[in-house]
């Protein structure tokens, strides 16, 4: 039986923000079911919710509830009778409120598992008993709070809490994103079923919206398009093109010198398509010799040249400011003062969640700085000078539009590609990373596997594993990581059993967020060294050529629409180093599958069964011929823990 909700009317549903790196998924996940809602901050005043929502949703965040200055709601909320679901950081913070305990534990849960839930609960109406579910948490509930009851549990924590007088849910992972197999039953179940929300919110064309929100922003001024190549831009451009015509659009394309082979002849050649008229600027050497101001807190430095970098972040600053210049300068050309342009950019909502943007969210942190949401974006932003029309967009949402617009269906299937290119695609080091943390946790690694390895001793099949002393970016409870990655080899993949581990590790070792496979021998030893690197134009030519292969080979065997991106990566690695008379300067090279409908959470795909081994056996031999490469890598990590990107 349903629960009534008579205190309002309306179908509008609050969104109450904390932070998530996940909130504009939740609003998705809510139009899918056809009832309309809103991002609003968590520190809306009950007079402002009260008679305009039929139900809230707290969402999860990177803070824990204990700490002093952490996000709180307006207590008067949870007592309000309004329905109410509270995701990770909002179930804590509802359990913390009524009286129960929230504590931190040595046991992260991080990834898919399966945890049981109770099916006679409002909220699981029509589901199993197991059910597969994302977790991303360190912090757990101790004490269930009084008049509150758990509703599912995890292997070792609690996952879920009802309390059906006051119309109170709570889960401890997020039932937004698609690792979680039935999340949007669970919405249903809440948003129908319990909160009485009507389900008749039908969006107008996306088209339409774009169209005339573009139309009233520019007026009779010109847009600056900002063209990389990738799908989010060219939708970008041909929206523009079709609101504007092409009297109003100046259309730039700028080669970074981190282009993949032959891209900026593909965009070009893309664009021309549907007819509009792409300006091509070769800036690669301003960009290698880029640098920018960063600050930090009250202090200002000036970067080295971005072919001097290390840092991942300086790299992604010095990169989007540089983009900025250069388009200025195109202004200039152009005979365009700046008060006279929109700067227009094909950003979607995950950008601006994963750069922590404020026009998104007041307590998400940073991920990672995305080239079109750099301060110098901001700056412009602020002033009311850029035009973003995907920025309430997810991907799978910019290619629908795509196809609307009459864009090719090919240009729409290539696979997502970052604005800086293969330049985030290099771990840049000079020196390992070798620390005591990482003594410790090479020896908790190794302790681990091996013990976990006994399985496989009745086929002789042993499972080395070894810490690299390089450093890849992740998400872990909303929060940016910047940790280990965990290198595993043996002779022959049992890859169930390897994903398996690869799930387990960032559970255990909680400095390692990403786990990786190493074809061909096996690794004996520890890896005490980097190949020194930087973003030299030899460097990028190595990537690049790595790049090409795996792209045809995909390209070849129609894998472009089953994998949904394809990353690959440069690491400073010489499996081989010590083995000779001489130390060798080899790196390794990493293949990054993603299977995504989301794209802020995904899975590696399994060889064999998301991806031929042939086809994987055919990129490791050609790869592994090119000069300078000492091995081939295979990415066994989700999103969480790892991003889809290494930087």
């Amino acid at each position: 039986m349903a629960i009534k909700n008579s205190l309002t009317d309306t179908g509008l549903v609050a969104i109450l923000d904390a932070g998530s790196q996940y909130s504009k998924i939740i609003d998705k996940k809510i139009r899918e079911i056809k009832v309309r809602s809103e991002i609003i901050p968590l520190s809306t005043p009950l007079e402002e919710i009260k008679d305009k929502y039929c139900a809230i949703i707290i969402s999860g965040g990177p803070g824990s509830v204990y700490e002093k200055d952490s996000p709180r709601c307006d207590e008067r909320i949870l007592k309000s009778k309004i329905p109410i679901f509270g995701i990770c950081y909002g179930m804590q913070l509802i359990n913390l409120y009524f009286g129960g305990t929230v504590e931190r534990h040595n046991i992260r849960e991080d990834g898919q598992q399966y945890i049981t839930v109770d099916p006679q609960s409002l909220l699981f109406t029509g589901l199993h008993s197991q059910q597969e579910v994302l977790l991303t948490h360190g912090d757990s509930i101790g004490v269930v709070a009084p008049t509150f009851k758990s509703i599912a549990t995890s292997d070792h924590f609690i996952a879920a809490i009802e309390n059906t007088d006051h119309k109170i849910f709570g889960v401890q992972f997020h039932p937004e994103v698609d690792l979680t197999t039935n999340g949007s039953q669970m919405f249903y179940n809440f948003l129908i079923k319990i909160s009485n929300c009507p389900a008749n919110y039908t969006i107008e064309s996306r088209e339409e919206i774009c169209i005339a929100e573009i139309r009233k922003t520019v007026g009779n001024k010109k847009v600056l398009v900002l063209v990389s190549g990738g799908v989010d831009s060219s939708v970008c451009a041909a929206l523009l093109y079709k609101a504007l015509g092409p009297q109003q659009i100046c259309a730039l394309h700028i080669n970074n010198g981190f282009m993949r082979l032959n891209e900026s002849k593909l965009v070009e050649e893309s664009l021309a398509h549907i007819g509009l008229n792409l300006r091509v600027v070769d800036a690669s050497d301003k960009f290698f010799n880029g640098r920018t101001f960063i600050k930090n807190g009250e202090y200002q430095y000036e970067t080295p040249k971005l072919c001097e970098l290390y840092d991942p972040e300086e790299k992604r600053k010095v990169i989007g400011d540089t983009f900025m210049i250069v388009a200025q300068n195109a202004l200039e050309e152009y005979n365009i003062l700046a008060d006279e342009v929109f700067l227009a950019q094909g950003t979607l909502r995950t950008d601006l969640i994963e750069s922590a943007s404020i026009t998104l969210s007041q307590h998400a942190t940073k991920v990672k700085t995305h080239h079109n949401d750099s301060d110098l974006v901001r700056i412009l932003r602020s002033r009311g000078s850029t035009i973003e029309p995907l920025k309430d967009y997810h991907k799978d949402e910019v290619k629908q539009l795509g196809l609307e617009l009459g864009l090719p269906e090919p240009l729409l299937q290539r696979h997502p590609f970052p604005g800086p290119g293969l330049a985030v695609r290099i771990i840049c080091c000079d020196e390992p990373l070798i620390t005591e943390v990482f003594e410790r946790t090479n020896q908790l690694l190794c302790d681990f596997v091996r013990e976990h390895s006994t399985r496989l001793l009745a086929s002789q099949q042993l499972i080395s594993s070894t810490l690299l002393p390089i450093k890849s970016v992740g998400v872990q409870g909303d929060n940016r990581t910047y940790s280990y990655v965990a290198a595993l080899s043996c002779e022959i993949p049992n890859w169930p059993f390897l994903f398996e581990l690869a799930k387990l590790i960032p559970k255990i070792c909680h400095n390692i967020n990403r786990v990786v496979f190493v074809f061909r021998e096996g690794v004996k030893k520890t890896i005490n060294s980097v190949t020194p690197t930087t973003l030299t134009p030899s460097v990028v030519a190595q990537l690049r050529e790595a790049d090409a292969v795996v792209t045809e080979i995909l390209y070849n065997h129609k894998l472009l629409t089953t994998l949904s991106q394809v990353p690959v990566i440069l690491v400073p690695i010489d499996f081989d180093e010590g083995h000779q008379a001489k130390p060798t300067v080899k790196r390794s090279v990493v293949i990054r599958t993603f299977i995504t409908k989301d794209f802020m959470t995904g899975v590696p795909a399994v060889p064999g069964k998301h991806l031929p081994e042939s086809s994987l056996e055919e990129m490791i031999n050609k790869i592994s011929k090119q000069d300078g490469i000492s091995r081939v890598l295979y990415d066994l990590t989700a999103k969480p823990p790892g991003t889809t990107e290494w930087e």
